[in-house]
């Protein structure tokens, strides 16, 4: 039984004020169609973020209205130490919005809803005993406070009654052909010739919570990768952290919201990060990860992407990872080859985007129509 937080429930058809907590560009992105959906069906959403690099930027672009509740320290401790804080600010401006539903990515969500006494709902693809111990208390800490989590189908741990699968992922969110439509004129903004070869480089902060220990490329590996891969196209990079003079002039000079134009028309991406390696998925470009993260039990995802569909390359070794990348990018045809495994895994794959919608506006009754072992889509 899911424990709800208010009296009675949320009847379909009665138009609801619904908060959504983003912290971070990738989730900014999975709920951007959401938000938009949910206005466009006549409810009032406020959205919540957090006032910090790249987050702030994107909402910016986006030009969606935001109330920043949190400006975060960029020490991990300082974060830690700042949470209840931001959590009183964030329950102070949602007290007098009356609103019926709260949902976010867990932890700063959850904890609000609590303290104002609503619905939380949230969605996660972070499996906690794969990223370390620290993440693994945080979702001990903050499930007792949600009444429904949901999930990818391949994440691999059970997190108990209130857990909800969905055979999708949070990219296709927003990477989905339904909401996501390729524009050309990104050659023209990374001023090269259009359909000219090119690689991404993406490269982590690792300055969150869950990063913990975990590392990827170092300076020299990045120097490394540019030197290799600019023998057979043009660089290009984005980064959340520092990158070394000898290869500054490398960075993509674009807007936050283009980089999927640029991830979409790339011959190969190579990254540190995780978000991004499923996103060159959806998009019909080669993929190879390489971090700490990656073991014998990694995130299902990133195992099933691998293994079953074949769209990307794990590596917790940057020497491979480098000759896999000089390997890839002197194959022909290689887009050819990624556009039909990309396709097959898509007619696999629920719009998440839909269901969202549909799960939230029907909440409660949207439980009785899941299988939550097996999260099957519903009508």
């Amino acid at each position: 039984m899911i424990w709800l937080k208010t009296e009675g429930y949320i009847n379909k058809g009665i138009k609801m004020n619904i908060a959504i907590f983003i912290n971070t560009p990738a989730q900014l992105h999975f709920y951007r169609n959401i938000y938009y959906e949910l206005e466009r069906r006549g409810h009032s959403v406020h959205l919540l973020s957090r006032n910090y690099g790249e987050t702030k930027d994107l909402v910016e672009e986006l030009g969606i209205p935001s109330y920043f509740y949190s400006s975060p320290p960029t020490s991990k401790i300082g974060k830690m130490f700042s949470l209840p804080f931001d959590v009183m600010r964030a329950a102070m401006y949602l007290r007098d919005k009356k609103i019926d539903l709260i949902t976010g990515f867990g932890t700063y969500d959850a904890y609000t809803s609590f303290l104002l006494r609503k619905l939380c709902i949230v969605f996660t693809d972070s499996e906690p005993m794969v990223n370390n111990f620290s993440y693994a208390i945080q979702y001990k800490l903050f499930i007792p406070f949600v009444d429904a989590v949901i999930t990818p189908s391949s994440f691999r741990q059970n997190l108990g009654k209130k857990h909800i699968r969905v055979n999708s992922f949070k990219e296709l969110a927003y990477l989905h052909p339904n909401y996501y439509h390729p524009n050309a004129d990104i050659f023209d903004l990374l001023g090269i010739a259009k359909n000219e070869e090119y690689v991404l480089l993406r490269f982590n902060a690792f300055d969150a919570v869950h990063d913990a220990g975990i590392k990827g490329f170092t300076d020299e590996d990045k120097i490394k990768l540019v030197n290799e891969l600019e023998k057979y196209a043009k660089v290009f990079i984005s980064s959340e952290t520092g990158i070394p003079e000898e290869i500054k002039d490398r960075v993509a000079r674009i807007p936050k919201s283009r980089i999927h134009d640029v991830l979409y028309y790339a011959k190969l991406l190579v990254t540190d990060t995780q978000t991004m390696t499923t996103e060159a998925a959806l998009l019909r470009t080669p993929a190879i990860r390489c971090n700490k993260f990656i073991d014998k039990n990694d995130m299902g995802n990133f195992i099933e992407l691998e293994k079953k569909y074949g769209l990307i390359f794990n590596y917790n070794n940057p020497k491979k990872a480098i000759e896999k990348a000089v390997e890839l990018i002197q194959k022909p045809n290689l887009k050819e080859e990624w556009t039909k495994k990309s396709d097959i895994h898509l007619k696999d794959k629920t719009d998440v985007t839909a269901f969202m919608v549909k799960f939230i506006e029907n909440y409660p009754e949207s439980l009785k129509n899941v299988e939550k072992s097996e999260g099957c889509d519903f009508n």
